[in-house]
């Protein structure tokens, strides 16, 4: 028998939103059963009344730069990526990829390292590490710092590589590397996807096909879309099996450009990212990278030279604007947010849906789609 049901609420199932289910939760931190409400108090142990609001799968961030004050750059310690977790979590991310900027190679064995053991030691959330660089472009390099960047040799592939208990995910320019680099970090594993890439549509096209599956950041540092100059834009609308992501702040992508995306891609292709810097769960609106101090104004995110230097996004924000800006029906904004980037990072067995025998990773939203609860593997927080 569960010993929790989840009542009173509408659900998010492959059909939509439903008013007329009980979710079930066992004591291992899965979802039991899906079933009709009014069997709940006869297959649950213990009853827990969500008073109406929306339940979604949690959300699934592939791109966290810091959070509650914390840049993973500047803090590469289990702890930190535990304050970015919990930073992020009362805005409904259930899941996410502590990203690291082009750094050095120190740096990143120190990032993938603690990303291992806080995946060992249970830290809520974390499923894996987003390495952003340093094998990028110096003409679409945003802010990050081209004195990093370089081609990894043999040792380094391996190194950026060598996470054995979570997702590793790669953004990397595919005109700065050998195709053969590619191939090879695929093979050891790794999701490759392309991003601050000044590359031609040839050569984002010869990306994809050495095994990339995607795009970081759609439309943000990389080549545009022009008539006789696809780019590597152009290369991501066309791709029908390719991912992007989106930052859906209302800042960093055209609300028209992000619906020409929509249209253009099979649907599930696109999902969400925030891009998140520090002051996301924190009241200090600055911090240092590189040794440059960074500050977020009107909640605009750039750096000294007036480049975009990620964002102060977070999920349940990015889920709104898809509602309110770009007119998306709720069901399919969540899913975006949660069911699509479980199955580009390749969890969709394991997260990413509300369906018998998935984690119970959740999010309760309520009617003006603010988060009032997340659970993750069944351990409910509410948000104060």
């Amino acid at each position: 028998m569960a010993t929790r049901a989840l009542v009173n609420a509408r659900v998010l199932v492959d059909d939509g939103f439903r008013d007329d289910l009980a979710v079930l939760l066992d004591d291992g931190g899965d979802i039991a059963a899906l079933v009709p409400a009014s069997q709940a108090r006869t297959q649950a142990d213990e009853i827990d009344d969500l008073a109406g609001g929306w339940l979604a799968p949690g959300f699934i961030d592939a791109q966290v730069n810091g959070g509650g004050g914390v840049l993973f750059n500047n803090d590469t310690s289990v702890e930190a990526i535990a304050a970015i977790g919990r930073a992020h979590r009362r805005f409904g991310t259930t899941g996410f990829l502590p990203t690291l900027i082009s750094d050095d190679a120190e740096v990143m064995a120190r990032a993938i390292d603690a990303t291992r053991a806080a995946i060992a030691a249970g830290v809520p959330g974390v499923l894996g590490v987003h390495l952003e660089g340093p094998y990028i472009a110096p003409a679409r390099k945003g802010t990050h710092d081209a004195g990093k960047f370089r081609v990894p040799d043999v040792a380094e592939v391996a190194m950026a590589t060598s996470l054995d208990n979570g997702v590793t995910l790669i953004t990397l320019a595919p005109e700065q590397v050998p195709l053969e680099t590619i191939r090879a970090m695929v093979a050891r594993g790794a999701i490759v996807v392309a991003g601050h890439t000044a590359a031609s549509y040839e050569q984002a096209r010869a990306g994809l096909d050495a095994g990339m599956r995607g795009f970081t950041h759609l439309y943000n540092a990389m080549s545009p879309l022009q008539g006789r100059e696809p780019g590597a834009v152009g290369a991501a609308l066309e791709d029908r099996g390719g991912w992007c992501g989106v930052i859906v702040d209302g800042v960093h992508v055209h609300p028209g450009s992000l619906r020409v995306a929509l249209a253009a891609k099979p649907r599930g292709k696109l999902f969400l990212v925030t891009d998140a810097m520090p002051m996301v769960g924190s009241d200090d609106p600055a911090f240092a990278l590189y040794g440059e101090v960074i500050t977020a104004v009107d909640g605009v995110v750039r750096n000294a030279a007036g480049a975009l230097a990620g964002s102060a996004l977070d999920m349940a924000a990015a889920v709104r604007n898809c509602v309110r800006l770009l007119g998306l029906p709720l069901d399919e904004a969540a899913r975006m947010a949660s069911t699509y980037p479980a199955d580009f990072l390749g969890l969709g067995g394991r997260c990413g849906r509300i369906a018998a025998g998935l984690q119970a990773d959740l999010v309760l939203l309520d009617e003006s789609l603010a988060v009032r609860s997340t659970w993750i593997a069944g351990v409910r927080e509410d948000v104060a």
